[in-house]
């Protein structure tokens, strides 16, 4: 897959990943790009350690459901760090 197909990928799983999960998380799109192509990664390797499967194709569904996987991870972990910080400034 080429780095544009990839970028573009990690914007739409970023986005999709904060559509399901619930709550108010901060960042604007370039923070959703970033952490839908760093989920995207972490989905990939996940996908090649445990299944044999990695983000090859980008019209496949199983590139697509690890780019969103990887990335709610990220984004759960960008909540847990992120919510420190927005209790110390309220």
């Amino acid at each position: 897959m080429g780095f544009l197909a990839f970028l573009i990928l990690g914007l739409i799983a970023g986005a999709i990943a904060k559509l399901i999960l619930p709550g108010r998380q901060g960042g604007g799109w370039f923070v959703t790009l970033l952490l839908g192509v760093v989920g995207a990664l972490l989905g990939g390797w996940i996908g090649s350690l445990l299944f044999g499967v990695g983000l090859e194709e980008f019209w496949d569904l199983g590139t697509w459901l690890l780019a969103i996987g990887g990335a709610i991870i990220v984004l759960l972990i960008y909540g847990l760090i992120t919510r420190g910080s927005r209790d110390r400034t309220a």
